[in-house]
């Protein structure tokens, strides 16, 4: 499983973060982001490309699990 570390990020970067690791190819993969914007936008990307998308939220952070 590859992960994205986008904490700190503001739109449109963690978007950008996330499309390149998917260039990759792998089916899972784990995305971290630590604002509303930044989990609805990704989500809505990873999901676009054919992913199926978990959030998951502790202290204010996302974890978002991306699986294919």
């Amino acid at each position: 499983m590859e992960r994205v570390d986008a904490r700190g990020l503001s739109c449109p970067e963690p978007v950008i973060l996330t499309r390149k690791a998917l260039l990759g190819g792998a089916k899972e993969y784990e995305v971290l982001v630590d604002n509303v914007t930044s989990r609805e936008n990704v989500t809505r990307f990873a999901e676009h490309a054919g992913y199926t998308v978990t959030v998951t939220e502790a202290g204010g952070e996302y974890t978002l699990s991306l699986k294919k």
